[in-house]
This record gives structure tokens, sequence and C-alpha cells, in this order.
């Protein structure tokens, strides 16, 4: 699937529809239909709180959690919710195909957390040998789902799920994402601060990758547009922004790293992506997806959602010359990090 580039910048400015959680219903929705969604790593951090709020999705109907140990005891807290989706705990590599079998979506925040001092470089050579092997899992028992990648370091996990999915046969770049979304609600937290407008009527396209620099917000396409912001304003946005993971890990003093609003930001692109499925129209989100709208095989950018998952890719729009700045200066790091990923899929 070749990406689409905008052709106007009206399109370019179209907004990212995801909406707050907060103040859904969740009453159970009979004409719903049947999915399930599979979490890898539930038994986390980032996987209890996320698998909360799936249980709350009334378009799920089944939710399979998975982790080497604890699950059961995760599933059955979780299953006590008074919503539809019927929970199923499963622990270990033997129950691993059983927890994937039949699942529409997998989410997989499994892997160890970032702590104090530690960049999403250092992760990878943990979480890369997880990431792996789940998904050599997923190619076997489920190789159809939509698979969205929250495991770090997000830049690399994405194109190593690309390769372990090329060498079983099962790769479709309209199903891997790398789960952005939490770049854009906190760009979506802090722009609504600084311009004192309400943060549910925000909308900030974050394009480029998952970490550091690599993460570019396009403040210049937010809406409601301000008149009032300088070019160091933009700057403090742009630089806290991409410093939010470090922010919550050192606030946390060494106990733990962004799980609650991860786990918040995953629930909102899953959502997107099962309202896709159901036919929803015009769902859009930024997600890290394969794409042919700059040079490097993989780049996170506004995408259609669908049946089928990524419908269309959507080009940069205008950009302004911070931006610009930016994005050539992020490529030389992401097209590392990707390439570190597809080295270690080929070699291991």
């Amino acid at each position: 699937m070749k990406a689409a580039v905008l052709r106007s910048s009206r399109a370019a400015l179209r907004p990212c529809t995801c909406r707050h959680l907060v103040g859904r219903s969740y009453s159970s929705t009979e004409s719903s239909p049947e999915s399930k969604v599979a979490i890898l790593g539930a038994a986390g951090g980032i996987g209890q709180p996320l698998a909360l709020l799936m249980k709350l999705n009334p378009l799920i109907s089944s939710l399979s959690l998975y982790d080497i140990a604890n699950t059961p005891g995760v599933a059955a807290d979780v299953s006590h919710i008074n919503s539809r989706a019927q929970v199923a705990g499963y622990a270990g590599e033997e129950q691993l195909g059983e927890a994937l079998d039949g699942s529409d979506i997998v989410i997989i925040p499994a892997g160890v957390p970032r702590k104090p001092g530690m960049t999403r470089d250092d992760l990878f050579k943990i979480n890369a040998g997880i990431v792996k092997s789940l998904c050599t899992a997923i190619a076997k028992y489920c190789p159809n789902a939509l698979v969205n990648m929250i495991s770090n370091p997000v830049n690399s996990t994405v194109p190593i799920a690309a390769e372990v999915f090329k060498k079983a046969g099962t790769f479709d770049e309209r199903k891997l994402f790398g789960v952005t979304t939490l770049d854009v609600v906190r760009a979506k937290t802090f722009y609504a601060g600084k311009v004192k407008v309400p943060v549910a009527e925000v909308n900030v396209p974050v394009v480029g990758g998952h970490a550091g620099i690599t993460i570019l917000p396009l403040f210049s396409q937010a809406a409601p547009k301000s008149s009032n912001l300088s070019d160091d304003d933009i700057k403090a946005l742009t630089k806290r922004t991409q410093d939010g993971g470090t922010e919550v890990v050192e606030a946390k003093a060494g106990k733990g790293s962004a799980t609650l609003s991860m786990a918040y930001a995953g629930a909102v692109f899953a959502d997107a992506c099962l309202k896709g499925l159901n036919g929803v129209p015009d769902i859009v989100e930024c997600s890290f997806v394969q794409s042919s709208i700059t040079d490097l095989p993989f780049f996170a950018s506004k995408v259609r959602l669908g049946k089928n998952g990524v419908e269309e890719v959507f080009g940069l729009g205008p950009l302004s010359d911070y931006e610009q700045q930016g994005l050539e200066s992020l490529k030389p790091e992401l097209k590392a990090s990707i390439e570190k990923g597809v080295e270690f899929a080929n070699q291991n």
C-alpha cells in the first residue's frame, strides 16, 4: 500500500479524532459486533490500567490478558466490572497461543519500564527479545490481527515486529502500529495549559518517532490556533513534549515510569482501531507505521483507520521553519533506531 500524501493544507489540518475516555457511557451494547482484544504484558504497570480501560470499552466482547505471571489475579479482578467484555487470564509461554487465538487486536505493553538515567535505547537490549518472541507467536496464532506496539523503544520494536512477520509470511503493513498517542496526549495537554483553552477542544499532530528529538509536535497546525505563542514558547512546548517521559520518571524518583498516562493513550488508540474495524468513518490518529511520506521506512504521522487497519497515510502538511529544522534533525537518529531493530531481528 502506497502512502497517500495530502493534497491540500486544509486536509493536512484535519484533526485527529481521539476523544477523552473519561465521561463515556460504557453500558453494554447488544448490537456491537464481536471483538477480541489481547493484551500481552497485562500484569505490568501499563498492562493493568490498560486492562481496566479495555474492560470498560463496549466494543470489546472478549478481553484476553497475558503475562509471564500473576495474570489470573488481574483477570479475576477486572472481570468483576459490570461491562460487556468477558475476561480470561493466561500466564506462561504454554498459554500464549490460547491467549492470542482469534484476536482482532493485540496490544503489547510487555517489557521492562524505564528507570532514572535509563534511555529508551537502554531498554532495547531487554525488550527487543521479548517483542520478537511475542510477535513470533502472533504470526502463528492470530496473523490477521492489528498489532499495537507500546513496548519501548517503539522506534526499534516496530521494525523488529515487521521483520518477524515478513519471515513468517504474514506481514501486512496496514496492521502494524507503533503507539505514539501519548506524545499527542502530552502535546494537547501542554498546549491547552499554555494558551488557556479547554483541552478537550485541542488537537496537535505529532510526527516523527517516539523518543527524544524524534518526537516532533506540529504546534503550527494546532487547533484552536493561537497567535500569542512566541518562538520561545514553541521551543519550550516542543522540548517538554519530547521530555515528557523523563519528567515522569524523575518525578517518581526511581519508582516507576509513565504507566497511567501510557495506559490511557494506549486505550485511546485501541478504541480508534476498534472503531475503524467496525466501519466508523473518518477515524484519524497519529501512529508510527510503515510509510513513504519521508525517506525513512517507518514514520509517525496522521493515518486514517478502517476495516483493514491503515486505510490512508497522510502527509505532513505545511511546516514552520522551526518544524522543518526539527524534521531534518530527527531523521539520522530515527534512521539509526529503525536499522538497529531490523539488524536485531535478522541476527537473532
